[in-house]
């Protein structure tokens, strides 16, 4: 069954490499704990908020050796009085793992936007 895996992380600044490197620790993090084969990853999504356009964050793509995965980046939508430098990403890949199993990972201050995960 396809799932959809979720995580997010606050990139510490607009710069390039902050963003590759944010992307590279979100996708570790739920990489390893989800046991993530990229034979089985359909599409990654990655969407920022406004304030990062230094780089896409797809760039992780080649640390990740993930080249036939679709990655594709979109922009959060500009709501007042959020999280800033926030990058967020959706996995969906193949697997036999149910829903209760899938452990989504949002990193430092990105926390707060999904207190029912903490406990993951």
């Amino acid at each position: 069954m396809i799932r959809g895996i979720r995580g997010a992380i606050q990139v510490s600044a607009n710069e390039s490499d902050a963003i590759v490197l944010a992307a590279t620790e979100l996708m570790q993090a739920l990489i390893e704990p989800n046991q993530i084969k990229k034979e089985k990853v359909s599409a990654v999504f990655f969407t920022v908020t406004p304030d990062l356009n230094a780089a896409f964050p797809a760039a992780v793509r080649n640390k990740l050796g993930w080249d036939l995965v679709p990655f594709l980046c979109g922009q959060e939508i500009a709501v007042p009085n959020t999280l800033e430098r926030v990058l967020r990403v959706l996995i969906l890949f193949d697997t036999d793992r149910g829903q209760e199993q899938i452990r989504h990972q949002y990193l430092g201050e990105t926390a707060s936007l999904r207190p029912d995960f903490n406990d993951n």
